[in-house]
């Protein structure tokens, strides 16, 4: 897939906000800092598209971006966030369980974890709550390119060793680098392949 339009639509505070479409949605979320804005401005071929920022909390809204006039890239508040107050936590936590759980529209969810780390209580916790309401999600391992294939295929194995203690696999998932572009190909493939298979179930 070509991305040759990744136009700004809107920022919605609530899910009863988000655009009145029947495109499919494919939404990223993160903790902070995990490099979830240089992921959406690679994927779109755009330096601004998304905003990157050092700060945490700076994607505090639903934000809607329409991709080739044919479906949606959805980036959503991180969470995580240490150095943000306890009403604002609670806050952006209401607009991702509010948003994952009644958007109709959301087809993939794509989950950003930093491949440099050990797993975190947070994503984890995160994605079981993700399959036990059957939200249907894709691990991003980002930030390949900052360590060696050793150190990152040591990484992977940890990660899927903590997976399995409570899935019965490891959820699918894609090795991404923002500043090589590493992934860009596989991911923009998979979101066109799950969008052709989406027409033909809808034909049948």
């Amino acid at each position: 897939m070509k991305i040759k339009k990744a136009d700004f639509v809107c920022s919605s505070a609530r899910v009863e906000q988000c655009p009145t479409s029947d495109k499919l949605e494919f939404a990223f979320i993160g903790r902070s800092n995990v490099g979830k804005s240089s992921l959406i401005n690679m994927l779109t071929n755009h330096n601004s598209l998304a905003k990157v920022s050092g700060t945490p909390g700076k994607t505090q809204l639903i934000n809607h971006f329409d991709i080739n006039s044919e479906w949606f890239l959805v980036d959503l508040p991180g969470y995580g966030y240490a150095r943000v107050s306890h009403s604002k936590k609670k806050k952006f936590t209401l607009i991702i369980e509010s948003y994952v759980t009644l958007r109709e529209n959301l087809h993939i969810l794509f989950v950003l974890v930093d491949s440099r780390h050990k797993p975190q209580n947070i994503d984890v916790d995160f994605m079981n709550f993700l399959g036990e309401n059957d939200i249907p999600f894709v691990i991003v391992f980002t930030k390949s390119d900052k360590l060696s294939n050793t150190q990152l295929n040591n990484n992977l194995e940890v990660y899927k060793e903590q997976m399995l203690q409570n899935w019965e696999e490891m959820p699918k998932y894609f090795i991404t680098s923002s500043e090589k572009s590493i992934g860009k190909t596989e991911l923009l493939g998979f979101i066109k392949e799950t969008i052709n298979e989406h027409k033909k179930d809808k034909v049948k």
